[in-house]
């Protein structure tokens, strides 16, 4: 892993920061929330005790024969709509419809009052609306039509039939036990709508009975009889439920400012509604997308604040009301996505000793505790971002800063070693800093080494200079003394030392070699050839000079113009494939090859063998290094070094690379050389 990776995730550490801040948030939120709820709890438990001292306010529900599903609510309207088939001027909206299944697909209805009069409003799905013939003398059962039931138990009940012989106003038909009625001042309308129809009617609260239910009439044809959806299950509807004025006042009296307060009978039905939450002034902090979501992340996240509202149907079904209902106190809290605005819920039974006659329901906002909604986590999460990106933007700076000096400094030595300019100065020489300790350490011991490798290059031309007075010296005396009468012994130990002589002149000959092609490549002048002609005749000669094994010689120009100096570029090919020659067997195939390279060529000499040791590769061009077996005294580590010196007078380079069977050689020379 890479310094610049190393202080990123570094930085990361500064994530505790908001974090921890967070983490304390979160404990201060919750701790503050559950004393506020104790003390809500125990300002509904006072307001239930007050409230049971009511009993006969609360609904009786105990009367048999009905399911709690059979009884509809009926929502208080805060003005009076206009009978017009539609629904839009009711203050309840459509989220308070209850659906039925119908026959022809889903039936939506509600009932509402206001002042004097009960309201009804129903959707029916019905693909073909069969009107009636006659609305007056009766209702028709082979005719679509809305039934309102009405009763008063053990009384006998009575209906109200919507019935219509064409869209618009509509007389109702009023049935008892006694016959047809219709003295009752009922207002209706019959609005048909793609896919069915809607009514619309106002009914006097004093023609009604305490038990309300719907039934809906549904015929294809008027010779078929209708399929009937009602509201109950039992032979007449269950009681309605609806906002009862004596509870309400009770509760108005009791409710303190800030709280809701919501009053529910034993079957959680809503009988009372007052008061409201105060949000104390909007002080959401109007956060971003991704800051949203990373608040979201951080604090509890609570039951959506929905489940607070009461319930439009007006049946309260949250588990802690149901829980209070069944005689136990209990609680909640909400969270409103949009705002982060914490609500705290508690709800305690109503009880008239063992009796519970409903639930006392207090809720009351948050915003005196530590949440979303409070200007001090939006400014700590905000600093602490701010602060941890600018710390992480910044650590990464410095670290792409300080990495690619240290970059500059590892390439720098590299193409120093490999252009042999071990006197360059390298970068950050000048800081005082680290780095600039370690370039100018790195700079000495290039330095260094640089001195030590012209020490080697010289070497051999310093050997060669001061050994031949010396051999000469020797090579004369051991000439004078085989003139001399000698025994066999000495004549044996002369004639070693006379060939040992020779090797060592050998030996001064080979290290004397680079040092003339020195001198040649400064004082050769340059001629025009084509270089690939000259490589076409020189393969040929050393097929005849080696002939155990097989040349070859590829290339896809038909020539290659270059001046320069042939006869030295021959040089360095006869170093190249004698070294070929060394590590290749009988029969082996060595292949020349000439191909562009920019301004110049490419000559490769590729030889199978065993491949070249890879610490070697970059010293295998140096004076004296071989990677021969020792005691090879024909080769002693000169000739790639002769043949980089020749590569390097053309304006190119040497360089060696391992192949899937053996070794390739590439020259790369200019095609013009400067004298």
């Amino acid at each position: 892993m890479n310094l610049k990776r190393q202080l990123l995730l570094v930085s990361l550490l500064t994530l505790m920061l908001p974090w921890a801040g967070c983490e304390f948030i979160r404990e201060t939120e919750s701790a503050l929330r559950s004393t506020q709820q104790q003390m809500l709890q125990a300002t509904a438990r006072a307001v239930a005790d007050a409230m049971a001292r009511y009993p006969e306010e609360f609904p009786a529900r105990t009367a048999t024969g009905f399911d709690v599903g059979d009884s509809l609510y009926a929502h208080e309207l805060t003005s009076r709509p206009e009978i017009d088939g539609y629904i839009d001027d009711w203050s309840i909206g459509e989220s308070s419809l209850v659906e039925l299944r119908g026959a022809d697909g889903p039936i939506r209805f509600a009932i509402a009052v206001h002042q004097r009069f009960a309201f009804l409003y129903v959707e029916v799905t019905d693909r073909n609306v069969v009107y009636a013939q006659q609305s007056a003398a009766g209702t028709n059962d082979y005719s679509d039509f809305v039934r309102l039931v009405s009763a008063s138990p053990p009384y006998l009940s009575e209906s109200i039939s919507f019935a219509t012989e064409a869209p618009g106003p509509l007389v109702p038909v009023i049935e008892t036990a006694n016959g047809n009625v219709s003295a009752t001042p009922v207002a209706a309308h019959w609005q048909d709508v793609a896919g069915g129809y809607q009514l619309e009617a106002r009914i006097p609260l004093t023609s009604l009975g305490t038990n309300l239910g719907i039934e809906v009439h549904n015929t294809d044809s008027a010779q078929q009889a209708a399929t009937i959806s009602a509201s109950f299950s039992a032979r007449s509807p269950g009681p309605l439920a609806t906002r009862l004025p004596g509870v309400s006042n009770i509760a108005a009296s009791l409710v303190q400012p800030g709280l809701r307060l919501i009053v529910t009978d034993s079957q959680g039905w809503r009988i009372a509604n007052t008061g409201r939450l105060e949000s104390g002034g909007r002080q959401d902090m109007q956060a971003s997308g991704w800051m949203r979501i990373a608040y979201d992340a951080l604090v509890e996240p609570g039951e959506a604040a929905e489940f607070a509202e009461p319930s439009p149907d007006g049946r309260e079904r949250q588990d802690y009301i149901q829980s209070a209902l069944d005689g136990r106190e209990s609680g909640s809290w909400f969270r409103s996505g949009a705002s982060g605005r914490a609500i705290v819920a508690v709800a305690s039974p109503v009880l008239d000793g063992n009796n519970v006659l409903g639930a006392v329901v207090l809720q009351q906002s948050t915003d005196e505790v530590l949440s979303l909604t409070n200007k001090g986590l939006a400014r700590l999460m905000n600093v602490s971002v701010t602060a941890m990106l600018l710390v992480a933007a910044g650590l990464l700076g410095y670290a792409s800063w300080l990495s690619r000096r240290i970059r500059r400094l590892s390439v720098a030595a590299e193409v120093a070693l490999e252009r042999d300019d071990l006197r360059s100065a390298l970068p950050s020489a000048t800081s005082g800093d680290e780095v600039g300790d370690l370039s100018r350490s790195f700079s000495n011991v290039l330095r260094q080494l640089g001195d030590y490798n012209d020490y080697l290059r010289t070497l051999a031309s310093k050997l060669s200079h001061e050994l031949r007075t010396p051999l000469a010296i020797v090579t004369s005396s051991l000439e004078n003394l085989e003139h001399e009468p000698l025994n066999e012994a000495s004549a044996g130990y002369t004639a070693r030392a006379r060939d040992g002589a020779d090797r060592l002149r050998r030996i001064l000959s080979a290290m004397s070699e680079a040092s003339r092609v020195e001198e040649l490549m400064a004082q050769a002048e340059a001629e025009s050839f084509d270089l690939a002609e000259v490589l076409r005749s020189t393969t040929t000669a050393y097929a005849d000079a080696y002939s155990a094994r097989k040349f070859v010689f590829e290339t896809h120009l038909d020539s290659a113009p270059m001046t320069g100096s042939p006869e030295l570029l021959i040089q360095m090919l006869d170093k190249l494939v004698d070294n070929a020659v060394s590590f290749s067997t009988d029969s082996d195939e060595i292949e020349l090859r000439l191909e562009t390279a920019g301004a110049g060529y490419n000559i490769s000499v590729t030889n199978p063998g065993p491949p070249l040791p890879e610490k070697m590769r970059s010293q295998l061009f140096d004076s004296m290094v071989s990677v021969r077996e020792r005691g090879d005294d024909k080769h002693l580590g000169l000739g790639l070094y002769v043949a980089r010196l020749i590569a390097e007078g053309h304006g190119g380079t040497l360089s060696a690379t391992n192949t899937n069977d053996g070794v390739r050689f590439t020259a790369t020379v200019l095609a013009r050389r400067t004298a």
